[in-house]
């Protein structure tokens, strides 16, 4: 072991002096731990950090105290002072101190504070960068010799797992992406980079070597976890590190930057969602990591261990599983000068060997994949795709292609091809979201095929005939997929804002449109027929269909086809004139006559079928604006390339070209030219693009047309044949055009002229004295629901300009729309107009009323949802909430999703309000609206029926919106109530939509800081409901906030959730933190007692350390607070989240 040394200064302080110290360090720690006088703990900490010379002091605390963030804190002070006063130390107190820390490490090896020992690690780290330039060879290799002792095992396990963590910190330190900062310029860290390099890095590999090597016998041997584990664990994981290393120094043996372009490399920029670290470390390393058997030993570890623990699927995601495999991962990125130059052999062995091992993890592809649907782990299966990744970024098709062959029945494009397919069915059946893992894996796959594909100039490389095979099944499946995907969203319900798939722009799917083109280019003998057939049959469809069936499903896919086609057959270019790819100026040699020619039938198909949309019957029939603007984009992608193209010209000085190919490549490329079919396709397309434009013609043109639609449609009866969904949208439609007349007067009465008839009409059926029978004949249902849908329409249009000629028409109705949800109550479908009218009413109105006018709008609601209440309409009973099975059977809940619309729109008129005056007047009670209809909807709303997602995000919209306005309402629930709004709180916070997550997660900030502000204030906020209280039975229940703290707590560190939801999470635990800090205490004290692994001990303590103190974080919510601990929360799941996640 390390002999201590300790001569760090003149003055000797006495031992009274010590034990004061570390007692005023020890209560100031303990202090912000508590947060007690947070404030005043800090300074003296900090005290301690600017003092002169505090070493002995900080020695005496590190040896003696028996609190952990004590000895912690003195840790950082030696690293503090010593870093400030470097130049003022001399060269025994600067060797004296860094042999202390390493001395301390080794001998509390075995200490339960592994967050300490990780500190005291770092700082002998830091200290010995610090000196590395003035330090001679000797006194390094004194410190090395000791370190190199206990990475051998000579002192037991626990020293040898801590000499692994220092050089892992040393790593670290000198790297100059996570290195420290220490007030020193950008040369000193690179010129301590290099000599690590230089001279220790390589050995410090070996080091790590060794000591994995050393325990592997123990843990295969065992059939528990051994205290060897952590030790070959922390091993490769400083062997993953130091093969991240930036090498530049040796890899040729001069200095120099990575090149790309050195054989094996495929160095090119292709669009990549994935990507991998090339290792070149050059041929100095040849020994250690090729004809070592290094490899070989790692593979046979990880699958010795993997046999061994089948049946235990956590094992997968353990430490030591995913160290080995990324470092497997990491073996595939090897290349460069490491290998001989010997045609590549050497490294074809090499992948082989790794591929061999791999292949296990991933094959078959479609056990593999049920195997993780029924809850087997994914990681495995991605990081087997992550290996694929590497391996064809250093190699080419067919190196890649034949490696397989040589163990399988097939190659490795046919296989990469299987496993592709598989992954498209997982993300067809199961309707995957992004972030789930057959949505990785298809990411993952498709930059592999993407770096395989794409040469160092952009051009497609070849395949082997297998290949092209492989390459060809997988796009007609990806077409197939697409089409499918496109023809569902075709049919999606349009009722409530589901059209944001139609807008989906090109540029948005562009990335994944050029990987598919990059594999269709790969098989283009194939790809072109297929895609002409495909056109065909849906140009043939739409003939054969028209006014028979929906033609939008094939529309849909039209689209789709158009947009991949259009990727397959031209380039973006950039900025200059795309040239036709090389794949397809190099096939189809047999093609002599023109208008034969793969390409061209294809294109003459499209141009011939967008030729229709300049006969107005087909425009108006068939050519809606989306499809349009498809063919619009592919026209002009396309003629950029082939339309008159120049290149026929140059084609014929390139005497390189075979006979055959030249004869091809003229024939397709004349066909466009300007002698033959030239002109009149430019003629074509000239003639579509300026019938689009004149399709939307300008608003002199329209206005007489549109003031006849306007008036036939307020006053004929024709337009009552009209569908329930074209009666709203024409009736939007030409309210919003008020917005577009020349002054406020001119539109208000163009919108009184439009809509009056129709109020009239429903004021005067309102009045009728045998109303109850009128009512229910036919005739008059169906004239009542065509009036609703279109006062839905028009209420739905509302804009500053239009909102006084709206109001009047909704307050005109207001009393009649009363009678109506009375004399209507046993007809569901008019009780759901009706309310869906008032919803819409509401919504567009309210942030513009007066307090006068808003009062009349709360009391008509008020009035709406008593009269609601007292026929029990909607009551729905949760027995048979469980057998509704099918979409079409929801439909009964509408009225039900409509008042949880009516309650959030009156909620927000306290977030949104452009009135000139105040809405707090004692008329104006919409708080207790919300409270009422709160009781009528709560009961009504059982988890099953959350199970329905337009349902589902309407209510946790309504109650984030409730309690971010009206925290109080909720607060003033009964304890049944309460409760319930809590389990469905509960409930959303475990949703799979990370909307609803996140509307959850702000009604939890808006509660719980509504909570902490109250008791701020000396009231009892949520008084009982915090606190906990007494259920049916006589047990007493925990308080919700409480309760909430554990459960976020818990969703943050373990549990699966999109990157979005970091930051409204931090804001929810910030309040909850400050509202419940002792059960928060407790909790952080939990999750480091957890932690048998020191290291990781160390950095969970430290980490709950930074969440609640760092960036000068206090206890006020505000927004500046609540940014700093979106920071500290950030910074903290960095820090923890990877180790606790493979615990």
């Amino acid at each position: 072991m390390m002999q201590q040394q300790q001569q760090t200064g003149d003055g000797i302080p006495d031992l009274a002096q010590l034990q004061s110290t570390m007692h005023a360090i020890e209560l100031a720690c303990s202090s912000v731990q508590m947060h007690i006088n947070p404030a005043a703990a800090e300074a003296t900490i900090l005290s301690l950090n600017q003092s002169p010379q505090p070493y002995k002091a900080c020695q005496f605390i590190l040896e003696n105290s028996q609190m952990g963030m004590a000895k912690f804190q003195a840790a950082a002070a030696i690293r503090d002072a010593a870093i400030r006063e470097w130049s003022l130390l001399t060269s025994d107190d600067k060797r004296s101190l860094i042999s202390f820390c390493l001395c301390y490490v080794m001998q509390h090896a075995g200490s339960p504070e592994g967050y300490v020992l990780a500190k005291v690690s770092s700082v002998a780290a830091q200290l010995m960068k610090r000196g590395w330039i003035d330090f001679t060879a000797a006194e390094k290799e004194t410190f090395f010799y000791q370190i190199n002792q206990a990475i051998l095992g000579i002192h037991g396990v626990d020293v040898q797992f801590s000499g692994v963590n220092f050089l892992e910190s040393l790593v670290s330190e000198f790297s100059p992406s996570t290195s420290t900062a220490m007030g020193l310029p950008r040369e000193f860290h690179e010129q301590c980079r290099m000599l690590l390099e230089k001279d220790y890095v390589k050995t410090f590999y070996c080091w790590a070597q060794n000591a994995a090597a050393s325990v592997t016998r123990r843990i295969t041997d065992s059939n528990t976890e051994v205290p060897e584990v952590k030790v070959c664990t922390a091993a490769l994981r400083l062997m993953l590190q130091i093969l991240n290393w930036d090498f530049r120094y040796n890899t040729t043996g001069t200095k120099g930057g990575r090149n790309a372009f050195l054989p094996g490399v495929r160095g090119h920029s292709s669009p990549k969602k994935s990507d991998c670290t090339i290792v070149q470390p050059g041929p100095a390393w040849c020994d250690v990591l090729i004809s070592s058997g290094h490899v070989g030993w790692l593979l046979g570890l990880y699958a010795t261990l993997r046999e061994k623990f089948s049946r235990g699927g956590y094992w997968l995601d353990c430490p030591l599983a995913v160290s080995a495999r990324k470092l497997i991962i990491q073996f595939c990125s090897l290349t460069g000068t490491i290998f001989l130059s010997d045609d590549g052999q050497m490294q074809e062995h090499h992948l082989l060997q790794l591929l061999s091992g791999i292949i296990q993890w991933i094959d078959p592809p479609d056990a593999i994949s049920q195997a993780i649907e029924d809850g087997k782990s994914e990681s495995e299966l991605l990081d087997g795709c992550r290996a694929l990744l590497s391996i064809a970024t250093v190699t080419n098709p067919i190196v890649l292609d034949n490696l397989l062959k040589s163990i399988r029945p097939f190659g490795t494009l046919a296989f990469l091809s299987t496993l592709m397919c598989q992954v498209i069915k997982v993300l067809l059946t199961k309707n995957c979201e992004e972030g789930t893992w057959s949505w990785e894996a298809r990411d993952i796959l498709l930059d592999t095929w993407t770096t395989l594909l794409v040469d160092s100039t952009g051009g497609t490389e070849l395949l082997p005939p297998e290949g092209i095979n492989a390459a060809a099944s997988l796009f007609a499946l990806i077409v197939d997929s697409e089409l499918r995907v496109a023809s569902t969203s075709a049919m999606r319900d349009d009722d409530d804002d589901d059209l944001y798939y139609l807008q989906a722009s090109i540029t948005a799917m562009d990335e994944r449109l050029n990987s598919y083109a990059f594999i269709a280019r790969a098989a283009i003998d194939v790809a072109i027929p297929l895609l002409t057939r495909l056109f065909l049959e849906r140009f043939a469809a739409l003939h054969q269909g028209r006014g028979i069936v929906d033609p939008t499903p094939t529309l849909e896919e039209l689209y789709s086809l158009l947009l991949i086609t259009g990727h397959v057959l031209a380039d973006e270019g950039e900025g200059e004139t795309p040239l036709v790819p090389n794949t397809i100026q190099t096939h189809f040699l047999d093609t002599v006559e023109a208008d034969k020619h793969p390409v061209v039938v294809l294109s003459i198909s499209i141009i011939n079928f967008s030729q229709q949309s300049l006969d107005p019957e087909m425009r108006a029939s068939v050519f809606s604006p989306r499809l349009m603007e498809a063919v619009i984009w592919f026209l002009a992608r396309w003629s950029r390339t082939y339309l008159l193209s120049e290149e026929i010209r140059d084609s014929t000085l390139n005497s390189g070209y075979q006979q055959q190919q030249q004869h091809s490549r003229k024939a397709l490329l004349s066909f466009f030219g300007e002698t033959y079919q030239g002109k009149f396709v430019l003629d074509i397309i000239v003639r579509i693009s300026v019938t689009t434009l004149l399709s939307y013609p300008g608003e002199k043109d329209l206005q007489d047309s549109w003031r006849e639609l306007a008036n036939a449609f307020a006053n004929e009866q024709t337009f009552f044949l009209l569908n329930s969904s074209n009666q709203r949208s024409l009736a939007q439609t030409l309210v919003l055009s008020a917005s577009g007349m020349g002054n406020l007067g001119a539109s208000n009465q163009y919108v009184r002229n439009l809509m009056g008839h129709m109020t009239k009409y429903l004021v005067e059926l309102s009045n009728k004295r045998d109303l109850k029978n009128v009512a229910q004949q036919p005739d008059v249902i169906l004239q009542v629901s065509c009036l609703l849908e279109r006062l839905r329409g028009a209420a739905s249009a509302s804009e500053p300009r239009t909102q006084r000629a709206l109001y009047e028409m909704g307050l005109s109705v207001m009393n009649p729309i009363l009678v109506l949800l009375e004399v209507y109550k046993h007809e569901s479908a008019v009780v759901y107009l009706l309310l869906k009218f008032v919803v819409d009413l509401v919504d567009g109105q309210i942030s513009y009323l007066e307090s006068q006018e808003t009062a009349v709008v709360v009391d008509f609601c008020m009035r709406l949802l008593q009269l609601y209440s007292s026929h029990n309409i909607g009551k729905i009973s949760l027995s048979l909430s469980s057998s509704l099975l099918s979409e079409a059977k929801t439909e009964q809940y509408k009225d039900l999703r409509a008042l949880l619309q009516l309650l959030s729109s009156l909620c927000s008129k306290d977030l949104v309000d452009f009135s000139s005056d105040s809405v707090e007047t004692p008329g104006t009670n919409i708080s207790e609206v919300v409270y009422f209809g709160l009781h009528i909807v709560t009961p009504l709303i059982s988890l099953e029926l959350l199970k329905y997602p337009k349902l589902c995000h309407d209510y946790f919209s309504l109650l984030s919106h409730l309690l971010e306005v009206y925290p109080e309402t909720v607060a003033q629930l009964n304890n049944e109530a309460f409760g319930h709004v809590l389990g469905t709180l509960d409930f959303g916070l475990r949703h799979q939509d990370t909307e609803v997550v996140n509307m959850c997660l702000s009604a939890l900030k808006a509660l719980a800081s509504y909570h902490y502000k109250e008791r701020g204030a000396g009231k009892t906020g949520l008084g009982s409901h915090a606190s906990g209280v007494e259920d049916s039975s006589g047990n007493m229940q925990e308080g919700i906030l409480s309760r909430f703290l554990q459960l976020l707590m818990q969703l943050l560190l373990f549990e699966d959730y999109s990157p979005d939801l970091v930051g409204p999470a931090a804001d929810a635990l910030f309040p909850l933190i400050l509202c419940e800090q002792v059960l928060y205490q407790k909790l952080a004290n939990e999750l480091i007692e957890r932690q048998t692994n020191p290291t990781l001990r160390s950095r969970m303590a430290s980490a709950l350390q930074s969440l609640t103190s760092a960036n000068q974080l206090s206890s006020t919510l505000d927004r500046m607070n609540y940014q700093r601990f979106r920071k500290n929360v950030n910074n903290f799941l960095i820090e923890v989240r990877g180790f606790l996640r493979t615990i």
